[in-house]
C-alpha cells in the first residue's frame, strides 16, 4: 500500500513542539497532553495498522467505503492525514503495547471507551447530517452508541437498507418488530419502507423521535387525502392518528386498535341510536344489534369517518 504522506500531523508535532520548550511554568497541562497526545500518532498513518491488520477483512473492508477515500476532504483518510487515527486516536501507545485496545478509542460493545467517547468522534464530521439534533433525541439519552447501529469497516452499512435497518432496529424495539408480523401492517418487509420513513433515529424535536413535528404531519406526509382541513372535522382524527390506528401494526384491518363498533364506541355511547335495537328489553333481553354494524361496522353509514366537506357531512355520512 502506498504510505500516504502526514504533513498535516507533522505540522502540529512541529508546532506543540515549539511550545514546549517554553518553561514549564507557563505550559498549560492540556498544551502538554497535546503534545503528548500529537506525537503518539504513527508517520506511517494505516501503514502501520496494516502491519498487523492487513490479514482481517474485517478491517480491510473500510478501503471500500467513503471513509477511506484519500481524494474527499471529508473524510478521515482525505482530511488532515491522520487517516485510521481519526477515528481511533493516537496509535503509537496502542502498537508499543502490542495491541492492547485500551490505548486507543475502540468501538463496539466491547470497547473500554465510553459511549461518550466513541459518538464524540463521529459526531465530530456528522454535525451537519446527524448531529444537529441528537442531544435532543431519545438514543442519547439512552447512551445509545453510533456503532450500536452502524458498521463502519463494511462495504455497504446494514442499517442504510431497509431489511437490514428492520432487524437493527428489532434488537431494541422488539414490540415493534413484533408488530410487522401482524395482519395489518405497513410496506416494511417488502422494503417499500423503512423505519427512518417515519422516525429520524439521529434525534428530533417531535414525539417519537418522528421526522415530522407532529403524528398526523408524518402519516398525512404519505396519506394526504386525510390531511384536510375539512369542513366537518372528525376531533380525534384531526388530535392524532394514533387514538385509532396503531402505525407499526394490528391484528383488525386498516391497523386498527380495534374492530368497529367497539373501537368507536370507546368514544360514543350507543344506547338510542339506530344501530341498537329500541325494544323494551334490548340487548340485555338477548337481542342483537342492527345489520346496520355488521362488516364495515360504523362506517357503514358514516363513510367519510376522516371528515368532510359535503354541506350535510356533519355526521360523516356524505
Amino acid at each position: 500500500m502506498t504510505r500516504v504522506k502526514r504533513s498535516a500531523a507533522a505540522a502540529l508535532v512541529l508546532l506543540l513542539g515549539g511550545i514546549g520548550h517554553v518553561g514549564a511554568a507557563s505550559v498549560p497541562e492540556k498544551d502538554a497532553a497535546a503534545h503528548a497526545a500529537a506525537s503518539a500518532y504513527s508517520p506511517q498513518g494505516a501503514d502501520t495498522c496494516l502491519g498487523c491488520h492487513a490479514s482481517n477483512p474485517g478491517v480491510m473492508a473500510i478501503f471500500h467505503t467513503k471513509h477511506a477515500r484519500p481524494g474527499d476532504p471529508r473524510g478521515p483518510f482525505g482530511h488532515g492525514g491522520l487517516q485510521c487515527e481519526a477515528c481511533h486516536g493516537p496509535g503509537g501507545a496502542h502498537v508499543d503495547a502490542m495491541g492492547d485496545t485500551s490505548k486507543i478509542i475502540a468501538f463496539g460493545p466491547k470497547s473500554h471507551s465510553t459511549v461518550q467517547q466513541q459518538n464524540a468522534n463521529c459526531l465530530g464530521c456528522h454535525q451537519s447530517n446527524a448531529a444537529h439534533d441528537w442531544a435532543s433525541g431519545a438514543h442519547a439519552a439512552g447512551d445509545v452508541a453510533c456503532t450500536s447501529c452502524h458498521q463502519l469497516h463494511t462495504a455497504k452499512d446494514p442499517v442504510q437498507t431497509a431489511a437490514g435497518q428492520i432487524e437493527i432496529c428489532a434488537g431494541c424495539h422488539q414490540a415493534e418488530h413484533a408488530d410487522l408480523d401482524k395482519l395489518s401492517r405497513h410496506p416494511l418487509r417488502e422494503g417499500k419502507m423503512a423505519c427512518t420513513s417515519c422516525h429520524s433515529p439521529h434525534g428530533s424535536t417531535a414525539p417519537a423521535q418522528l421526522v415530522r413535528n407532529t403524528v398526523n404531519e408524518t402519516c398525512t406526509s404519505c396519506h394526504a387525502e386525510y390531511r384536510g382541513p375539512f369542513l366537518w372535522e372528525h376531533q380525534p382524527v384531526a388530535e392524532d392518528c394514533t387514538n385509532c390506528h396503531n402505525p407499526h401494526g394490528s391484528v383488525q384491518p386498516a391497523l386498527l386498535k380495534l374492530r368497529p363498533p367497539f373501537l368507536c364506541q370507546t368514544c360514543h355511547e350507543g344506547a338510542g341510536h339506530p344501530s341498537m335495537l329500541n325494544t323494551p328489553q334490548g340487548l340485555a333481553g338477548g337481542g342483537a344489534p342492527s345489520a346496520f354494524l355488521l362488516a364495515g361496522g360504523c362506517i357503514n353509514c358514516h363513510s367519510q369517518i376522516h371528515g368532510s366537506n359535503h354541506p350535510s357531512g356533519r355526521a360523516f355520512m356524505r
